[in-house]
């Protein structure tokens, strides 16, 4: 039986299924994704699912180290579900450490604008210090430069030098010793418009042969197809992130309750169909991830 995040990953490795994460900024958006996941683990009760809800930088700022950490041990209590908190896309060691203290079960800390050799440095340090605060958390690491940001854009230009080289990913890992390597292969941040994400998984192939014992997490899912997801699973992938359309349907929802209804002033009822919204987007994606 799985207990840690590592455990539940490497279940999903070898069952050829992925672990959801998805990030919160408040307890409404929080309830829906935890109850869509309850939902898809009694439907894939052959697996050992897991669920990591994150928190950016920005996110945890907003509502609250403490806060969010009292908040999924909430919802522990009263589900029993395994559920991990994760200081996502976090690019300052000081506010990595700030999570590791609040009590996350995990960081990534986003060193991917600085040189390998800054990133490796800084990346080491919050792996270092989860080692002493935390031994049983984990730190995920980025490597190559993911574009875009979580809302909706025309296009994204990407380069050849913002795509993960292997050779790179093997030197990171081996120097820093994440659990997770965030990959740039064609992924990006939030919704375009008037372009197509195009995974490269030739090199996706290529970053997880060089470093087949670390989880190889894919962000910048919003924007990717069924087919696209699972391709990358098959590939290796165990972890996918999603934000961005969780935003969309919080902020469809809320629009269509208020314009509906301009007098509304009730917040658990114009809230409603919002975290509807976002139930749909997180249990369509889970549903994915777990091959049902």
């Amino acid at each position: 039986m799985a207990s840690e995040l590592n455990d539940y990953l490497n279940k999903a490795r070898a069952g050829g299924y992925a672990l959801g994460h998805f990030n919160f900024a408040s307890a409404e958006q929080l309830k829906a994704i935890i109850l869509a996941f309850q939902k898809v683990k009694v439907e894939a009760s052959d697996k050992e699912l897991a669920l990591m809800l994150g928190t950016s930088q920005g996110e945890a700022e907003f509502l609250g180290y403490g806060q969010a950490r009292a908040l999924v041990d909430a919802w522990k209590a009263q589900t029993g579900l395994p559920l991990f908190l994760n200081a996502d896309h976090h690019n300052d060691p000081e506010k990595a450490k700030r999570a590791i203290e609040a009590g996350y079960d995990s960081v990534l800390f986003d060193g991917s604008k600085l040189s390998l050799e800054d990133n490796i440095v800084a990346t080491k340090e919050v792996t270092d210090y989860m080692k002493v605060k935390n031994p049983r958390g984990t730190i995920e690491g980025e490597l190559g430069y993911l574009r875009g940001a979580s809302e909706i854009q025309e296009t994204i230009e990407i380069g050849p030098d913002d795509f993960t080289k292997p050779e790179e990913a093997s030197q990171f890992v081996q120097a820093t010793g994440v659990d997770r390597l965030a990959v740039a292969v064609g992924n990006i941040h939030g919704l375009t418009t008037k372009q197509e994400m195009k995974i490269d998984f030739d090199l996706l192939s290529e970053i997880i042969s060089a470093v087949p014992q670390t989880h190889i997490v894919l962000h910048g899912g919003s924007g990717l197809k069924p087919e696209d997801f699972k391709k990358a699973i098959s590939a290796g992938v165990t972890n996918v992130h999603i934000n961005t359309e969780i935003r969309v349907a919080y902020r469809q929802g809320l629009d269509k309750a208020l314009g509906d209804d301009p007098s509304l002033t009730t917040p658990y009822k114009f809230l409603a169909p919002a975290m509807a919204g976002m139930a749909k987007v997180a249990e369509e994606k889970l549903r994915i991830f777990s091959n049902l």
